[in-house]
């Protein structure tokens, strides 16, 4: 048994070691194999490698040619182009110097034809010298003269042109204006027709009797003296049949004397303490109706908002007379006519007539203050907070100041219309005459006037003017510079029309 497993050991033993040896050798052959087959595949990959640096350096050989050649193309271009600009660059450089060649001929032709005209020029200089001398000598005129000769010449001919073109411009103008104008006022004039009664500064009372006046003159003339001194009128009691007359300038007394007057006849008892009551008693009633005719204005015209004081002055125009027409529907006529002008012309119809309606008002107050009546009336306007554009259309309708807005230029033109109304305004022979006798020697002052004649009434002033010192020009001058003058110096209603008159007479006799 023992030597069963002892076989058996020898036998396992024996068969380990030959497995081992066996295995060993297997392997030693297979790692003999692997290094073969690397050592063929390393020198495969070898081959490979080279093949593949062998192809990549000829592909590189034929890029390194084909970009080799390319710049050499390209180089070879631009060597071309350059070659090319290059000639052009020296055919300009020639034509540069063709050309600063001729200039420099040109400069010095240039020069040479200087110095000849300089040369000229002297002796040109010289012949004009000579030449002007001859002139001066010939013409006894030295050279300043005779500059002072045409500078005067050229003078008259520009103004005769000037002359001409400001005839022209002002006919154009004055048409176009005076059409317009025209339309306008006579409208104005249509759409406010007016009565003209001249005022007069007495009035007539009549009497039930002319025993009557026994009882006014009263006892050795007390009842007269006391009404006179009271009223501060003049009572006069003549041949006139059953009538007394009341003078006086102020309207306003002699309406409170009349309605006194009328009073006492109709009560018949006539002495100083009945006169003194009477008297009170139709102060009161003037002063009402003053007040009531104030508002009745503001109603006609259809004016709001006034002051109580402006109304109470404003009926005081009632008992004024301006010429003989009345202060108040004067005032109440320029209101209309300035309204119905502003109207047509787009302006503050409102405004216009408010101004219109107050723009004599100072002639209510004149007598208490000293001053034009249109300055009086826009400072008692200004003191009872009158507008601003009211204000200054009323210092402006008599030219006091300028005018500055379109309402006050329509008040003065309607004034100025319902004062040339025929009939509206009379005047004394005396003031007539000299305002006829001032037209004519303000025309007469002016150089080249003749004979000058005022007509119409002063409406038309026709110059006649010596036609060797005024030409057809110089006449439209003439009559603007003596229109102008009258507008600057004289006062007059309405507008005044300026004629010159330049006539040319030739004459011979036949013998």
């Amino acid at each position: 048994m023992i030597t069963v497993v002892v076989s058996s050991l020898v036998a396992l033993i024996i068969g380990i070691a030959v497995g081992f040896l066996s295995r060993k050798l297997i392997g030693e052959a297979k790692i003999e194999s692997a290094e073969s087959e690397a050592k063929r595949i390393v020198e495969k990959a070898a081959e490979a490698a080279e093949s593949a640096k062998k192809t990549a350096l000829l592909e590189a050989k034929d890029q390194i040619l084909n970009m080799r050649s390319e710049a050499e193309r390209s180089t070879n271009e631009r060597r071309n182009e350059l070659q090319k600009v290059e000639k052009k660059i020296t055919q300009k450089e020639e034509a540069v110097d063709e050309k600063l060649q001729a200039v420099e001929v040109r400069e010095k032709q240039a020069k040479d034809i200087e110095n000849s005209l300089g040369e000229q020029k002297s002796k040109l200089e010289t012949l004009i010298e000579k030449q002007k001398h001859i002139l001066e000598n010939v013409a006894g005129l030295s050279t300043a003269e005779a500059r002072e000769l045409l500078l005067s010449k050229v003078q008259d001919e520009i103004k005769h042109e000037t002359a001409i073109m400001v005839r022209d411009m002002e006919a154009q103008a004055r048409e176009d204006a005076d059409k317009r104008a025209r339309s306008i006022v006579a409208l104005s004039i249509q759409r406010c027709a007016a009565d003209h009664v001249a005022e007069t500064t007495v009035s007539v009372v009549p009497l039930p009797g002319d025993e009557m006046k026994g009882r006014i003159i009263g006892r050795e003339g007390r009842n007269i003296r006391a009404f006179e001194t009271l009223t501060g009128i003049n009572l006069i009691i003549d041949d006139t049949p059953e009538a007394v007359i009341l003078s006086s300038f102020d309207p306003v007394r002699r309406e409170v004397g009349r309605l006194t007057l009328e009073k006492l006849i109709a009560d018949g008892r006539i002495h100083p303490a009945r006169i003194e009551e009477m008297f009170e008693k139709s102060k009161v009633e003037v002063e009402a109706e003053i007040r009531e005719l104030g508002e009745q204005a503001t109603f006609e015209t259809d004016i709001h908002g006034l002051h109580p004081e402006l109304v109470r002055v404003l009926g005081r125009l009632r008992y004024r007379t301006s010429y003989g027409q009345n202060v108040l529907k004067h005032s109440i006529e320029v209101a209309h006519l300035s309204g119905i002008m502003a109207a047509e012309l787009g302006a503050d119809v409102t405004l216009a007539k408010r101004a219109g309606l107050l723009h004599d008002i100072g002639k209510a107050i004149d007598h208490q203050v000293e001053g034009p009546h249109a300055v009086i009336g826009a400072d008692l306007a200004r003191r009872l907070n009158e507008t601003p554009f009211v204000i200054h259309a009323i210092e402006a309708h008599h030219a006091d100041v300028e005018p500055k807005t379109v309402e006050a230029v329509l008040v003065q033109s309607a004034d100025a219309i319902s004062a040339a109304r025929p009939g509206a305004r009379r005047e004394t022979l005396e003031s007539y005459v000299k305002r006829l006798e001032n037209l004519e020697n303000l025309a007469e002052s002016h150089e080249g006037v003749e004979k000058c004649y005022a007509m119409q009434a002063g409406r038309e002033l026709r110059i006649m003017v010596k036609p060797e010192q005024v030409d057809d020009a110089g006449a439209a001058l003439l009559a603007r510079d003596i229109a102008k003058n009258i507008e600057d110096q004289l006062e007059y209603p309405g507008q005044i029309k300026v004629t010159v008159i330049r006539e040319n007479r030739a004459v011979e006799y036949a013998k």
